[in-house]
C-alpha cells in the first residue's frame, strides 16, 4: 500500500516533465501507474492487508493502513476508473493546452490521495488524505483559472468541503479520546456510547455529508461542473464524492444504532435525492443534468449505506459501483459531445444519434443503468434497494413507508431525467435536419471512445453476472449483525414481488413525468432558498464578511498601542487573579547569586528607563539593544554560553535591521504627534515584567518532580550523541518543533520581502554589472576586492571600514563554519553559525553597498531558503526509507586521513537546513530593507 502511494507521488512529480516531452500522449504513460496499482488490488482481493509505521505515537498519528473488502471496492473504482480517465484525457486535451503538465500531476496525485483515504485505518491520517483531496479538487476545478466561473466554483467547493472537514476533525478527536483509539477498525469493533460520542458522530457526519454533496451542502457539486469534463467524470462521479459515502459505510456497522445516526442520514439523504432529481429535470446543460443527478444518487446511496442492515449495505455498495460506472461513462460522453460539437446545450443538439451511433449506444447503455433498466447493474442495485427498504426491521411501519415512498418518487424522477438526457443529447427533436453544431462535428476517434465504452460494457456485464459480483461485496456486508431472515442475494430475477411491481410503476410514471416535464417547467421552484442554495451561500458569505468587519472594527481600532495594551492587560490580569485565588505555594526569591548579576541588572534597568524618554530613535534602539546584550551576559553568568552566544548574535543582527529601517524615518520623535498616557503605559510595562517574573517564580517553586534540566545532559549525550544540550534539543530531541519554527521563519521572511518589493520579490541582489552607470573615476582593475564600493559616492565611503571588512570577513565566515560543525558538542550550531555568516554579509553590505551584496552572494535568497527547508524536511523523511521514525538520527564513525577519527551524526544535515535558512533570511532582509531602500533613496535624491 505504501508503495502505491509513493508510486503516485513520484508520477505526480514527473508528470509535468513527461507531458512536456510527450504532449497529451503522456496521459497514456501516466495511466500505467494506477493500472499497476489496480493489479495489486486484484491480486490481494479477498485478503486483509495491514501496514503499521510508527510516526508520532504521542499524537496518535501512526501510519496505520488496512486493505479489506470495503477499501478494496473503493480502490477498484478509484484506480480502475482513474486509469480509464487518464486514457480519456489523452484525447480530450490538445498538446497546446495551458497548464496541461500541472493538470496531469494533480490528477495522478488525486488518485493516490483517494487510495490513501480509503485504505487509512488511522482517522487522523484519513483526515490528512481527506483534506488533500479537497485541495487537489480545488486546483482541478479551477483549472481554467482565467475564467471567473471556474474560480468561483473552485473556491465554493473548497470552502464548503473544508468547513465540513474541520467539523469532522473535531468529531474524530472526540471519538479518539472517548474510545481510546484512533483506528477505524478498533473503533467500529467497540463503538463508544453516550452523549459525547453522539455529538462526535454528528460532527463526523457533517464532514461526510459535505463531501458527498448532501442537502443543505449540495450546491457546490453542480457549480464544480466548471471543471474540465475528465475532472467531473472522475472526482464528481467515481472518486471524491464517494468519500463521504465510504466513510458512512465504514462507520455504519458500529454506529448505525446510535441516537442521531439514522435520523440525520435518512432525512437529509431523501431530501437530497428528491431535490437533486427535480433540479436535473430543469437543467439544459448536459453536465448540469448529470451533476444534479449525481447529487440525487448520492442521497440515495447515503440512505442505503447508513441504514445499518446487511441487505441495505449490499444494495448501497451495488448502487455505488453501478453509479460510478454509468455516471463516469455519461460524463465522458458529454465531454465527447462538447469536444466535437462545441456545445452541451440540449436545445442545440439534434440528430446527434445518427451522426455518432457508437457514442449513442454507449450513452444508451449507461443511461439505461441510471434509469434502472434490466439487465444492467443499476437495475440490480435498485431492486436490492427496494427490497431492503421494504423488509427492514430497524424502522417503524410509518417511517418505513415514508422512506419507501420517497425512494420511489426519487426513482421516478431519476427515470425521467435519464430519458431526458438521452433524448436531449441524441434525439431528432422533431427537426428534419441535424442542428448547426451537429453538422459541423467531426467523428470521435476510437481511443476517445475507448474509456466510456469499457465502463458501459462493464455495467452491462456486472448486471448479467450479478451473483458473481455479490461475492465481492458480501465480506463487507457480513460486518453487520445477521437478522433472523435469510440475506438478500443479487440477481436479475427474483420472481414477481413487490420490488418488481414498484419498478414497473417507476417505469410508467417516469415516462409520464418525462412527457409532462415541459408543463412542470413552469413551476418556479428554484426561486426558493431550498431550490437555489447558491443564493444562501452568497448571503452567508456576505453575512460573514459583514460580521468579521464589525468584529474587527470593534476589537482592532487601527491603533497598535491599543491592541497591544489589551493583550498585555489580559496577560497581567488572568495570571494574577488565578494566583491570588488558587495558589498555595510560596515563592522563594533571591535577588542575585553574584554581584555581577546586580551590576548587569542595574545597567539593563537604566537602559530600559532611558529608552522610554529618549527622543532620538537610533539612541533608543541602541538602549533597547543594551538590555538584550545584558540578558546575554546573564546567560553567560549562569553557565549557558550557547544561549549567550545566540543572544549576542540576534541582538546585533536586530540592531542592524533597526538601523536599516530607521533610514526612512525622521531622526527624532515628534513629540507633538506622540501618543499620550505615557504613565499608564509605563505602569503596564512594569506590570507585565512583574507578572512574568512572579509566574516563573511560582512555577519553579510549585515543582514536585525532578527538574527535567537534570535529565537533559544525559539525554543529549546518549540519545543525540552530543554534549551541547541546547543544540541537541533543537536538532534531535525536539526537532519537530524546530522544523515548524524554521518553516514559520521562512514564511515570515517571504512575507516581509514581498511587502517591501510589492511587485516582484524573486531574483538575486543587484550586481555591479546591473548598475545603470559606474562613476567615471571609479577604479576598473579586476583586482578590486569590494567591487560594489567603486559605485559609492566618495563622500560616503569609509576606507577604515573597507580595510577592516577585507581583513575580518574571511575570519567571520570561518568562525561561522566552525560554529556549525562544533555546535553538537560545543557552543554554536546551525542557528549560531547562520547568524554569524549573516553578520559577515551585513559587514560586506555596509562596506560595499547594495551592489556588493550581489557580488558576495549571487544567488536568490528564496533559493537558499528553499534549499534549507529541503535539507531539514529531507532529513525528517529520509529516516522513513530505513524503517525508522521521522527525524531519527544515525551515527557514523570513521577514520579519515589528516582528520583522524570522525563521528558524524545525521542531525548535522538538519542543522545544515537551519544554517541555510538563517543565511537566506539575513540575505532577504538585506536585499529588501537594505538594497531595495537604497534604490528608493537614490531615486528620491535625484
Amino acid at each position: 500500500m505504501l508503495e502505491i502511494l509513493l508510486a503516485h507521488a513520484v508520477a505526480a512529480l514527473l508528470a509535468p516533465l513527461v507531458v512536456r516531452v510527450l504532449g497529451r500522449n503522456a496521459f497514456l504513460v501516466l495511466a500505467l501507474v494506477p493500472l499497476a496499482s489496480l493489479g495489486w488490488v486484484i491480486a490481494q482481493w479477498g485478503t486483509v492487508q495491514t501496514l503499521h509505521i510508527q510516526w508520532a505515537p504521542g499524537l496518535s498519528m501512526d501510519i496505520d493502513m488496512r486493505f479489506d473488502a470495503l477499501s478494496g471496492i473503493l480502490s477498484l473504482l478509484v484506480l480502475g476508473i482513474g486509469t480509464l480517465i487518464l486514457v480519456y484525457c489523452s484525447r480530450y486535451f490538445e498538446d497546446d493546452e495551458r497548464r496541461l503538465g500541472i493538470f496531469a500531476a494533480e490528477m495522478v496525485a488525486f488518485a493516490g490521495a483517494m487510495f490513501g483515504l480509503v485504505t487509512s485505518d488511522n482517522m487522523l491520517v484519513l483526515y490528512t488524505f481527506w483534506e488533500l483531496t479537497t485541495v487537489l479538487s480545488f486546483l482541478l476545478v479551477g483549472h481554467y483559472a482565467e475564467r471567473a466561473s471556474s474560480r468561483r466554483a473552485a473556491t465554493q467547493a473548497l470552502l464548503v468541503t473544508t468547513a465540513g472537514g474541520l467539523a469532522m476533525l473535531v468529531g474524530i478527536i472526540i471519538l479518539g479520546q472517548v474510545s481510546g483509539t484512533y483506528n477505524l477498525s478498533e473503533l467500529v469493533a467497540d463503538a463508544p456510547g453516550g452523549w459525547l460520542a453522539g455529538v462526535a458522530i454528528v460532527l463526523v457526519l457533517v464532514g461526510a455529508l459535505s463531501k458527498s454533496a448532501i442537502v443543505p451542502l449540495h450546491f457546490w457539486l453542480p457549480g464544480a461542473m466548471a471543471a474540465p469534463t475528465p475532472v467531473s467524470g472522475y472526482l464528481h462521479a467515481a472518486a471524491m464524492v464517494k468519500a463521504g459515502v465510504y466513510l458512512v459505510a465504514r462507520l455504519a456497522p458500529g454506529f448505525a444504532d446510535s441516537g442521531p445516526w439514522r435520523a440525520t442520514i435518512l432525512v437529509l439523504g431523501l431530501a437530497t435525492m428528491l431535490l437533486g432529481g427535480w433540479r436535473a429535470m430543469r437543467a439544459f446543460d448536459l453536465k448540469l443534468v448529470l451533476a444534479f443527478g449525481t447529487v440525487s444518487q448520492l442521497g440515495f446511496m447515503m440512505v442505503l449505506v447508513g441504514l445499518g442492515t446487511r441487505d441495505a449495505a449490499l444494495a448501497g455498495i451495488t448502487l455505488m459501483v453501478g453509479h460510478a460506472l454509468f455516471k463516469a461513462t455519461l460524463f465522458m460522453v458529454v465531454g465527447v459531445i462538447d469536444h466535437n460539437t462545441g456545445t452541451r446545450d440540449i436545445r442545440k443538439l439534434a440528430h446527434l444519434g445518427r451522426r455518432a451511433p457508437i457514442l449513442a449506444i454507449i450513452a444508451a447503455l449507461a443511461a439505461a443503468s441510471m434509469a434502472g433498466l434490466p439487465p444492467l447493474l443499476g437495475f440490480v442495485g435498485k431492486e436490492a434497494a427496494l427490497d431492503a427498504l421494504l423488509n427492514t426491521d430497524v424502522l417503524t411501519g410509518t417511517a418505513s413507508a415514508a422512506v419507501v415512498t420517497a425512494v420511489v418518487v426519487g426513482s421516478i424522477i431519476t427515470f425521467a431525467y435519464s430519458v431526458r438526457f438521452l433524448w436531449g443529447a441524441f434525439g431528432d427533436k422533431g427537426v428534419p435536419e441535424p442542428s448547426q453544431h451537429v453538422q459541423k462535428m467531426h467523428t470521435p476517434g476510437a481511443l476517445f471512445l475507448f474509456s466510456p465504452a469499457v465502463l458501459a460494457v462493464a455495467g452491462l456485464g456486472a448486471g448479467l453476472a450479478a451473483p458473481q459480483v455479490e461475492k465481492l461485496f458480501t465480506p463487507y456486508t457480513h460486518e453487520f449483525p445477521a437478522t433472523g431472515e435469510k440475506d438478500y442475494y443479487l440477481a436479475l430475477w427474483h420472481g414477481v414481488n413487490t420490488p418488481l411491481i414498484l419498478t414497473l410503476v417507476i417505469f410508467a410514471l417516469g415516462t409520464a413525468l418525462y412527457l409532462a416535464h415541459r408543463w412542470l417547467a413552469r413551476v418556479r421552484f428554484e426561486r426558493s432558498a431550498l431550490g437555489n442554495a447558491d443564493r444562501v451561500y452568497d448571503a452567508t458569505l456576505r453575512g460573514m464578511d459583514s460580521l468579521s468587519m464589525r468584529l474587527t472594527g470593534f476589537t482592532q481600532r487601527g491603533s497598535l498601542p491599543l491592541t497591544l495594551g489589551i493583550i498585555l492587560s489580559t496577560l497581567v490580569a488572568l495570571p494574577v487573579v488565578v494566583m491570588i485565588l488558587g495558589t498555595h505555594t510560596r515563592a522563594d526569591l533571591r535577588l542575585w547569586d553574584s554581584p555581577y548579576q546586580l551590576v548587569v541588572g542595574a545597567l539593563m534597568m537604566a537602559a530600559a528607563l532611558a529608552a522610554t524618554v529618549m527622543r532620538n530613535r537610533l539612541a533608543a534602539v541602541i538602549l533597547v539593544g543594551l538590555t538584550g546584550y545584558g540578558c546575554g551576559v546573564i546567560f553567560a553568568l549562569h553557565g549557558a554560553p550557547d544561549l549567550a552566544l545566540t543572544q549576542f548574535l540576534v541582538e546585533t543582527l536586530t540592531l542592524v535591521i533597526f538601523v536599516l529601517v530607521l533610514r526612512k524615518l525622521p531622526a527624532e520623535v515628534d513629540e507633538s504627534k506622540a501618543i499620550g498616557f505615557k504613565l499608564p503605559r509605563a505602569l503596564l510595562a512594569v506590570s507585565v515584567g512583574a507578572t512574568v517574573t512572579a509566574v516563573a517564580a511560582y512555577a519553579m517553586n510549585a515543582r514536585t518532580a525532578r527538574p527535567v534540566q537534570e535529565l537533559l545532559p544525559d539525554a543529549a549525550y546518549y540519545l543525540g550523541e552530543g554534549k551541547n544540550v541546547v543544540n541537541v534539543i533543537l536538532v534531535d530531541i525536539r526537532a519537530w518543533d524546530t522544523l515548524g519554527e524554521i518553516s514559520v521563519l521562512l514564511v515570515a521572511a517571504t512575507g516581509v520581502a514581498s511587502l517591501v518589493f510589492r511587485n516582484r520579490r524573486f531574483g538575486s541582489a543587484p550586481r555591479v554589472s546591473d548598475a545603470p552607470a559606474a562613476r567615471s573615476d571609479a577604479p576598473t582593475s579586476d583586482t578590486t576586492w569590494l567591487l560594489g564600493g567603486d559605485l559609492i559616492d566618495p563622500r560616503h565611503r569609509s576606507l577604515i571600514l573597507e580595510v577592516t571588512t577585507r581583513m575580518i570577513f574571511p575570519t567571520i565566515l570561518v568562525l561561522s563554519v566552525y560554529f556549525f560543525f562544533a555546535g553538537h558538542n560545543s557552543p554554536g550550531g546551525g542557528f549560531a553559525g547562520g547568524l554569524t555568516a549573516g553578520l559577515a554579509l551585513v559587514l560586506r553590505y555596509l562596506a560595499g553597498g547594495r551592489y556588493e551584496l550581489g557580488e558576495t552572494v549571487p544567488i536568490d535568497a528564496g533559493k537558499i531558503l528553499g534549499l534549507g527547508l529541503t535539507f531539514a524536511a529531507g532529513t525528517a523523511a529520509a529516516s522513513l526509507l530505513f524503517g525508522a521514525p521521522p527525524l531519527s538520527s544515525a551515527v557514523f564513525e570513521m577514520t579519515l586521513p589528516v582528520f583522524g577519527d570522525v563521528k558524524l551524526v545525521t542531525a548535522l544535515f538538519f542543522d545544515l537546513g537551519v544554517y541555510l535558512i538563517v543565511v537566506g533570511l539575513v540575505l532577504d532582509v538585506l536585499r529588501s530593507l537594505g538594497a531595495r531602500l537604497d534604490a528608493q533613496i537614490e531615486v528620491n535624491q535625484r
